[in-house]
């Protein structure tokens, strides 16, 4: 018997998913879920635009600023932990939204995390050498022979992630996509898909508009202050590894920032790829509330 509902508010950075998401929570009067691998951190405000004190005060959130980037984190341990507070929140509420833009969050609570090698320490190695003598394109590029589905939608740019897919393809002599295809948990609540999308030109310019506002806000600070820290995974993250470059000399602030746009488009497509693989998200502009609404009313009755 299903416990409750779960709507999930999918779509690429800049999109506006926060804003309707605290809106469509107050109509169904449901909590919100934070499904972004990123604010969950508490160290990294202004760079993952976490919700404002009135945001966040609004309806209650979960999964917002409740971790160290000092605590590893994986998205097999966020499914474990979303799916219990999931399963409480319906103890008492009807509906829960789940809203954010990584995909991998959003698939290991609506579909669960697979059973995907566990990592092998000589190939983890090799893959870093690799990495350290001849670059991140060398490995992006040898993914993309070996899987390229998972080349158009990891994040490319993130050295652990692009070694993480190899070593999977490596280890199992199979696609790391294909493997992820194969696996489907069964969840005791019903899930109602919703995507947001926008014109591209207009997204890419609220993604510039966005970078902008974030080094108004003091983004180059709190980069400064996270730059020993750099090493760290939760670290390899566009807004940060940019500015952490110019830290290091390699290019100027101009620069750092104009691609730190660049790469937030960039990771906007890849976004897009990865939520146009499903056939069951219905696309809405954010500006239609009333639709959106109406559209998982008829869903939550059918």
């Amino acid at each position: 018997m299903s416990k409750g509902t779960l709507v999930v508010l999918v779509g690429p950075t800049a999109v506006g998913k926060t804003d309707l998401s605290i809106s469509i929570a107050k109509a169904l009067e449901a909590p919100i879920v934070s499904s972004d691998s990123r604010q969950i951190y508490r160290e990294m405000n202004i760079g993952t635009a976490v919700p404002d004190k009135q945001q966040l005060a609004a309806v209650p959130h979960y999964f917002i600023e409740s971790r160290s980037i000092f605590e590893p984190y994986t998205a097999g341990m966020y499914e474990v932990d979303a799916i219990n507070t999931i399963d409480k929140l319906f103890e008492k509420r009807h509906f829960v939204v789940l809203t954010g833009g990584s995909g991998l969050y959003i698939d290991a609570v609506c579909l669960g995390i697979d059973a995907i090698p566990a990592t092998n320490p000589e190939t983890r190695e090799m893959l870093k050498l690799r990495l350290k003598n001849e670059g991140l394109t060398s490995l992006s590029d040898w993914l993309k022979r070996l899987d390229e589905e998972s080349y158009n939608t990891v994040d490319i740019n993130n050295p652990q992630r692009v070694i993480r897919a190899l070593e999977v393809c490596i280890i199992s002599g199979i696609p790391y996509s294909s493997l992820r295809k194969n696996f489907e948990k069964t969840r005791n609540f019903k899930i109602i898909k919703v995507g947001l999308q926008r014109d591209r030109e207009e997204l890419y310019a609220r993604i510039n508009l966005r970078v902008d506002l974030m080094m108004e806000q003091g983004l180059l600070d709190e980069a400064k202050k996270l730059y020993p820290n750099r090493h760290l995974n939760a670290l390899q993250t566009v807004g940060y590894r940019e500015l952490f470059d110019y830290f290091d000399g390699k290019i100027t602030l101009e620069e750092a920032v104009e691609l730190i746009k660049r790469n937030s488009r960039r990771y906007a497509k890849r976004q897009i790829t990865w939520f146009n693989r499903y056939d069951d998200i219905a696309w809405f502009s954010p500006d239609n509330f009333d639709g959106i609404v109406a559209h998982v009313m008829q869903k939550e009755n059918a």
